[in-house]
């Protein structure tokens, strides 16, 4: 056997990921608000981008005409300041008599407050709780373990240190740790500072008085046939009358689990449409929000620079090396924000031609829809569309939906034809809503509704969607008694 070597040329495609490439990618996936991020830190890192300010260009990035270059038709009305009675109008007791009201201070005596001293700031939990430690008599060595407990209570309102760890921090005994926590139990909202939920129920039973010992009974030796609602078991067990046991779990259900997220910090999280749908006369109209997105633009110093100015003189071969590297970055950068904008508006006018029913009437007129379906529309790759509707949001006359709330599997009618899941699954909720609380229905039940309905569907797939729902089961939404409205 003998080895030689030869030479061959052979010619072959492959798809290279340059990196202008993968930012373009990762810009389509990147949220509304990742998308300021990483524009504000390009900003930072690229001296050659700049934000554009509206006032000084137009829609193209020119700049806008002087103000003597606008037809006088256009400017009907406007208040120049000259012969218009500014000198002789007094605008100082104009202001003092119906201007906002003001509090003026003498800045050689007083300052005044500062703005953020004016500011309003929610109560929290702990806020609260030490407020009332410090009303306490305590020692100041029980005051630091009352603060250590306080320090460790999470945000719904539990204990997350054990006694044992709080009795080693501060160097004490177990005992003196358990006096305090008794304390700070008596505190406000009652259940606070529990240290599993059977004794957050027990502190806030002390309030319902000794006449209901069967409440603390019911919570400390049968809390696993309360969740589970086996009222009967717990009526035998104690040999009482099922009456008996259904007015206690009355005042239990009324009770707080989470005590602690009365005072919770946390605010809503608002979403930002990234597109709005406004419907005028039959049509929808697609309008992009581009409120907060930075307008980027070029430097025109480093323009300067690369075109030969008085700077470019003053500048080295390795500088103006720098700014051409910058420079395709930022314009690259540029276009890829613009191509994304443009993909983003496709893909919703996709969206609402296929959707136009349920824009019009409703979410009982969903179409089924999949995403190859607009690929094929606006002929781009699968990928891609799953990459735009990736955390993207759309502002409709029915609401505000994500972009991928417009696409799920279709479930066939016995007339033969098909409906959306998501219309199904409203379906469900809307079954289920008005069922009577005592006998609510079983998923077989609800599949014999639909069956009713013309909506051919299994068992397994109504228990699967109703779990998607966040719906119980039929035997932990039964209810023995009906709360009475506040």
């Amino acid at each position: 056997m003998t080895f030689e070597l030869k030479q061959s040329l052979k010619l072959s495609q492959q798809l290279i990921m340059t990196p202008q490439l993968q930012q373009a990618i990762k810009l389509l996936q990147l949220s509304r608000i990742e998308l300021i991020d990483m524009i504000q830190q390009e900003m930072e890192e690229n001296p050659l981008l700049e934000e554009r300010v509206s006032e000084e260009f137009g829609e193209e990035g020119a700049p806008a005409p002087e103000v003597d270059e606008v037809k006088t038709a256009e400017r009907t009305g406007e208040v120049t300041g000259e012969g218009d009675g500014k000198e002789d109008f007094d605008w100082d007791s104009y202001l003092e008599d119906y201007g906002p009201m003001r509090v003026t201070y003498d800045r050689e005596e007083d300052e005044g407050p500062s703005w953020e001293n004016m500011l309003s700031r929610k109560t929290t939990l702990g806020d609260h709780l030490m407020w009332q430690l410090g009303l306490s008599r305590l020692s100041e060595a029980e005051r630091r373990i009352g603060e250590q407990i306080i320090g460790n209570l999470d945000t719904s309102g539990y204990l997350a240190a054990t006694v044992e760890e709080i009795a080693e921090q501060e160097k004490v005994g177990v005992e003196t740790v358990e006096k305090v926590l008794a304390r700070i139990q008596e505190f406000d909202p009652p259940g606070i500072a529990a240290r599993d939920l059977r004794e957050c129920l027990l502190l806030q039973a002390r309030y319902v008085g000794a006449s209901h010992a069967l409440v603390e009974t019911i919570i400390r030796d049968y809390l696993h046939d309360l969740e589970t609602k086996n009222y009967n078991n717990i009526a035998k067990k104690l040999k009482l009358p099922l009456a008996d046991v259904l007015d206690a779990i009355f005042l239990i259900s009324r009770m707080d689990p989470k005590p602690g997220l009365v005072y919770s910090d946390e605010g809503p999280q608002y979403i930002i449409p990234d597109v709005f749908v406004f419907k005028v006369g039959d049509e929808y109209k697609i309008i992009l929000n581009d409120e907060g997105l930075p307008r980027l633009r070029i430097s025109n110093f480093y323009r300067e620079i690369l075109g030969g100015g008085a700077e470019g003189a003053q500048s080295g071969d390795e500088c103006k090396k720098y700014i051409k590297e910058r420079l395709q970055s930022a314009t690259w950068l540029i276009k890829s924000i613009q191509q994304r904008q443009r993909t983003i508006f496709r893909v919703t006018e996709s969206i609402v031609k296929f959707q136009r029913e349920f824009f019009d009437n409703g979410i009982h007129f969903l179409k089924p829809l999949v995403l190859r379906d607009v690929a094929d529309d606006v002929e781009m790759h699968e990928s891609t569309i799953s990459r735009v509707t990736t955390n993207k949001y759309m502002h409709t006359p029915r609401g505000i939906f994500e972009l991928k709330y417009f696409f799920n599997s279709s479930i066939s009618k016995t007339s033969g034809d098909t409906i959306a899941s998501k219309s199904v699954q409203e379906e469900i909720r809307k079954i289920i809503g008005g069922e009577d609380a005592r006998k609510p229905l079983s998923d077989s039940e609800i599949v014999d509704i639909l069956s009713g309905q013309g909506i051919s569907i299994a068992r397994r797939t109504v228990a699967k969607y109703r779990e998607m729902m966040g719906i119980l089961p039929s035997s932990k939404r039964k209810k023995f008694f009906i709360k009475p409205k506040n």
